[in-house]
């Protein structure tokens, strides 16, 4: 299914004024939105998505999980090569199985609602503004830029980092249960991996995890490379879906080759040309 709405015609702009750039109402939204995640590294704007617009979104995306890549992968949570030889104690040799699946941005079409809200010149403003940044660009990269994340019943996506630095998704299909998003909020800096602090939770320690409770047409706002994260195992018989609209801070940014194989099955000519560095050392 698809809608003639106009892209910020999609959301509740009642709360969210997009339309409306530098305004009073726009500043008090991006302050809190700050705020949050100056505390936790996340914010949550709930029903972003006007409400009578979800069933729209969802079954937009939903069309879409046949092309997801669909492969069970064994990884770490810097998704590296999980054969590289690491020190004893590093946490990059705790492996996990990856079950859930990413759908390319090659195959979203720019018709989609999600498309349209991820092009947005003025949704890409907005959300720079609430990460504190002159600005955001799309990523380079033709896969990895705007993807939708399947996780079927009886799989999860374990804990990892993101590749990019400031992450935005929506959910769009919430599961029946289990699917939770969780998360460690800070838990390295751009100079420093805090291996020690990763290692303890990825043996169990549950003491620094954050939990979400998400609604579909709820907009997350992440700082994914420095918290790691993970969705726990779906249950039940609906798959978990979300978007996963990805920005950088500096224009040209495209994935690594062995994590794009990981996560969509297979690398374009981008891939394997150099690429536009991040800005920090950290391990992909």
């Amino acid at each position: 299914m698809s809608t003639s709405v106009a892209p910020l015609e999609m959301v509740g702009t009642d709360r969210y004024p997009l339309t409306e750039p530098d305004s009073p109402a726009w500043r008090e939204v991006v302050g809190r939105t700050r705020a949050e995640l100056a505390e936790a590294g996340c914010s949550v704007l709930t029903d972003f998505i006007r409400p009578e617009l979800r069933e729209a979104l969802r079954e937009e995306c939903a069309a879409l999980e046949p092309h997801a890549y669909t492969k069970i992968e064994q990884v770490n949570a810097y998704n590296t090569a999980i054969d590289e030889p690491l020190p004893e104690d590093h946490p990059g040799r705790t492996i996990m199985e990856r079950g859930n699946a990413f759908v390319a941005r090659d195959r979203v079409p720019a018709s989609s609602i999600i498309s349209r809200l991820y092009t947005s010149p003025l949704f890409q403003r907005f959300v720079a503004d609430c990460f504190g940044l002159p600005e955001l660009h799309e990523l380079a990269d033709p896969l990895s830029g705007l993807t939708l994340n399947v996780i079927a019943p009886g799989r999860a996506h374990p804990w990892h980092f993101d590749t990019n630095t400031h992450t935005v998704s929506m959910l769009t299909q919430a599961a029946a249960d289990g699917g939770t998003f969780e998360y460690c909020p800070n838990i390295r800096s751009a100079a420093d991996e805090n291996f020690a602090a990763v290692r303890s939770v990825l043996a169990g320690d549950t003491r620094p995890v954050r939990r979400l409770d998400l609604r579909p047409g709820d907009l997350q706002l992440f700082k994914g490379r420095f918290a790691l994260h993970r969705v726990s195992t779906v249950e039940g018989a609906i798959a978990r879906h979300s978007a996963i609209f990805a920005y950088s801070e500096r224009p040209g940014v495209i994935g690594s080759a062995e994590r794009t194989r990981q996560l969509f099955g297979r690398v374009l000519p981008a891939h394997l040309a150099e690429r536009t560095a991040r800005g920090d050392e950290l391990l992909d």
